[in-house]
């Protein structure tokens, strides 16, 4: 029965106000800064020599964001290996036809033709990969956090740049979606 209950994907109104706890949680034991993306910074000043000032801090006082990040890893491989819901997902009917107008063979939840080992070893997703990676990475130190850093604490702590980066990666993902995405997928 646990074990079942585990499996279902859990409904936005318990998943949204448990994310939303996140601040509270992280202010009652006097952290003010949340996000995935700066754990790469923590990961590269625990494991290179400080001689670039953006590494000369105090980590080890970061070590509760990277135990979070390893939680994340150990509950993905935990959800999706050992506790898989057995129940078929599937997308959207309207998402299967657009992705199908491309001629995307979709089967399950991830269209194999856009995520499997063939397709990263095509000349195309290489370099979608590493352009996507580093505009995302780009993007990240340029705008000084991550969605979920400025999305979760930045909007509850009252920051502008928190706003302003929020709009402005809902908007990117918008233009994205609806216009960039479809000429990516007729190369």
């Amino acid at each position: 029965m646990l074990i079942r209950f585990l499996q279902e994907p859990w409904p936005w109104y318990v998943a949204g106000p448990l994310i939303g706890l996140t601040v509270p949680l992280l202010l009652w034991l006097g952290n003010k800064r949340f996000g995935l993306s700066s754990n790469l910074r923590h990961i590269c000043a625990a494991c290179i020599p400080a001689r670039k000032p953006f590494f000369k801090y105090n980590w080890k006082k970061e070590r509760w964001n990277l135990v979070f990040v390893s939680g994340c890893l150990i509950g993905g491989f935990v959800g999706g290996i050992l506790l898989p819901n057995p129940d078929s997902v599937s997308l959207h009917p309207e998402i299967i036809q657009y992705l199908q107008q491309f001629q995307i063979r979709v089967s399950g939840i991830n269209p194999g033709d856009l995520f499997s080992w063939q397709a990263i070893t095509s000349t195309r997703s290489l370099i979608l990969l590493i352009a996507g990676g580093f505009l995302v990475g780009f993007g990240t130190r340029y705008a000084g956090g991550c969605t979920s850093g400025h999305s979760i604490t930045g909007l509850s702590n009252l920051q502008w740049p928190s706003l302003v980066a929020t709009a402005c990666f809902m908007a990117g993902g918008f233009i994205m979606t609806r216009f960039i995405l479809p000429l990516l997928l007729q190369l």
